[in-house]
């Protein structure tokens, strides 16, 4: 029998248009002060008569969401100020669901323009080299030609490939240009370098706590996440490892060792080359996250585990997103013995990466502005996280500690155990105010009275305030 036909919409044909234009405004698609499409084309766009449009639009008109302009056409009236919609909160998300849940929700708070953004891990955009960078990308776009426009295919842009290799011999590797491929970004990086070494069911080492970034790939790859106790100063806890590895089998294992996230951890070299050479003796590949290796306090960077990697295990991973731009998504990753496995799953995921970021970064690298940009930008971070864990520790409730990080610009706050972080994050962004809750970066939820605080932006009083706040709050959850 053929399916029954669908039921007449009882509304008349100029209130359904009416509705669908809408729909546009409410749905943020045609903003306020924007034009709406011309009577002809909604004609053309709905197959309705001009009289039709012509209804529609005065409906639309009555409802108060357009207006008439002489000769111009229909326009997206301007609310009222007591009518102004404020923009949707990120609901609490059980973490007994997706990672991936709370994860999104932390990133739409991030990108609200109403709320003080200390969850994500995320420079201030006025911290950034922006106008540079913007002038850069553009004498890019004005030379590149066809190039410009080309799929740049991994392995990536050359020029930006060596600029990469120089930058990783200060940290120790010593990585031709031919073994690196850039990527969208170090979580790309990660992604791609997992599913080069691993399979759907393997079990990935990693530390407690971790970047929830990481955990995220793992959950998505249907691979299972073994914690690692870290320690806020040295980072993953080596003994730990060991005698985890003499006990089960363990297919790869994923290491923050520079200014980790989000304790802000840092490994000693010695400790680096002693999980190099303790993977190694069980060819257990380790991925190495380095995103912020670049942003010591001190006056230099100090080796990478990468450095140590005579065997060609090592899967070193980075990106310019926490030193030079976030938006322009450049990583990059020199995968070792895995070379060809990284650049076959780098074809199938995202086919290539952006090429007018990659030659606008490498521009910016070429000219040497780069290291006394980031000296710079150290400077800042430092100013920020010292004043920031000083604040911290002045309003939070008593027992509260606080790490002190030598580089980066995240802080890990632990708060008495009667105060749920999930909680806290519930009552903070009611007040405009987003963290990032200690759930998110455990897949066992260990750190449950846990938050990470980022210092990505300047110091101010309205961060301080922020900060004000969010201790009140955590001294009424602690009663």
């Amino acid at each position: 029998m053929p399916p029954p036909a669908p039921k007449p919409n009882p509304q008349p044909l100029y209130t359904q248009v009416a509705d669908a234009v809408a729909k546009l405004i409410g749905d943020g698609t045609l903003r306020p002060g924007e034009r709406t499409p011309s009577l002809r084309a909604v004609c053309n766009q709905h197959g309705v008569s001009m009289s039709t449009a012509v209804q529609a639009f005065v409906e639309l008109e009555s409802r108060g969401l357009v207006e008439p302009r002489h000769k111009s056409g229909f326009f997206v009236k301007q609310p009222a100020p007591q009518m102004r919609a404020e923009l949707p909160k990120p609901p609490r998300v059980p973490m007994a669901g997706s990672l991936g849940n709370l994860h999104a929700s932390l990133f739409d708070a991030v990108a609200s323009e109403n709320v003080i953004a200390l969850g994500g891990a995320v420079p201030g955009a006025d911290i950034l080299p922006t106008v540079k960078l913007n002038r850069m990308l553009a004498e890019k776009a004005r030379h590149a030609g066809a190039r410009g426009v080309a799929y740049d295919l991994p392995p990536g842009s050359e020029v930006l490939r060596r600029q990469i290799s120089k930058r990783m011999a200060r940290g120790g590797a010593i990585v031709a240009p031919a073994e690196i491929i850039t990527t969208c970004g170090a979580t790309e990086a990660l992604m791609l370098c997992l599913r080069a070494v691993t399979r759907p069911g393997d079990v990935v080492a990693v530390e407690s706590p971790t970047y929830f970034g990481i955990l995220h790939v793992l959950e998505a790859l249907s691979l299972r996440a073994l914690e690692i106790p870290a320690d806020p100063e040295h980072g993953m806890r080596l003994d730990v490892l060991q005698r985890v590895l003499q006990k089960q089998r363990v297919n790869a294992c994923i290491a923050l060792p520079a200014f980790s996230n989000p304790l802000g951890a840092s490994m000693p070299d010695e400790a680096k080359q002693r999980l190099v050479a303790m993977l190694k003796e069980r060819e257990i590949p380790l991925i190495e996250d380095d995103v912020f290796g670049a942003l010591p306090f001190g006056p230099k960077r100090s080796r990478s585990c990468k450095a140590f990697d005579d065997a060609g295990l090592v899967l070193f991973c980075s990106s310019f997103s926490k030193t030079l731009a976030p938006g322009y998504r450049v990583g990059w990753v020199a995968p070792g013995r895995y070379y060809h496995a990284v650049r076959m799953a780098k074809l199938t995921h995202t086919l290539a990466t952006a090429t007018l970021p990659e030659l606008a970064i490498a521009g910016f690298l070429a000219e040497g502005g780069y290291d006394h940009w980031l000296r710079s930008v150290r400077v800042i971070y430092k100013d920020n996280v010292t004043q920031m864990r000083r604040a911290i520790l002045a309003e939070f409730p008593p027992g509260t500690t606080v790490t002190d990080p030598k580089g980066g610009f995240l802080l890990w706050v632990t708060m008495p155990p009667k105060v749920d972080a999930l909680e806290l994050y519930d009552r903070a962004l009611a007040k405009g105010i987003s963290i990032a809750p200690g759930h998110m970066f455990s897949p066992g939820q260990r750190h449950t009275n846990c938050i990470r605080i980022s210092c990505g932006e300047r110091w101010s009083p309205r961060i301080a305030g922020a900060i004000g706040t969010l201790g009140m709050l955590a001294k009424r959850l602690a009663v």
